[in-house]
């Protein structure tokens, strides 16, 4: 899902709120988002995941074309937990397409 999708389907649901409101709220929720792990927060969201930052420390790589030494500085990456929730319906979800396949082919 993309996040035009995502508005859209917000107007779709809310038809009292007008595309361009669904826009603006879908931005500030993740521009608080963004916000909050730059600071180095974590995020939890009941029931659909977290999201936390992991550390990478600096490290020597290699150039894939010429093979030449890189040094690749430090860095803090965003990490996506899956809640329980969210784990069971997508375990849940993939049998049941199994099933039908089964059923209709």
């Amino acid at each position: 899902m993309t996040k035009s999708e995502l508005i859209s389907k917000l107007a779709e649901r809310f038809p009292q709120l007008l595309a361009k409101d669904a826009e603006l709220v879908v931005k500030i929720i993740l521009d608080a988002m963004a916000k909050s792990l730059s600071r180095g927060e974590r995020i939890e969201i009941r029931g659909f995941g977290s999201f936390d930052l992991n550390y990478r420390p600096s490290r020597v790589g290699r150039n894939p074309k010429s093979g030449e030494k890189v040094h690749v500085p430090e860095k803090y990456v965003p990490h996506f937990k899956a809640g329980k929730k969210m784990r069971e319906l997508i375990d849940s979800g993939p049998k049941q397409h199994k099933v039908l396949d089964r059923v209709t082919g």
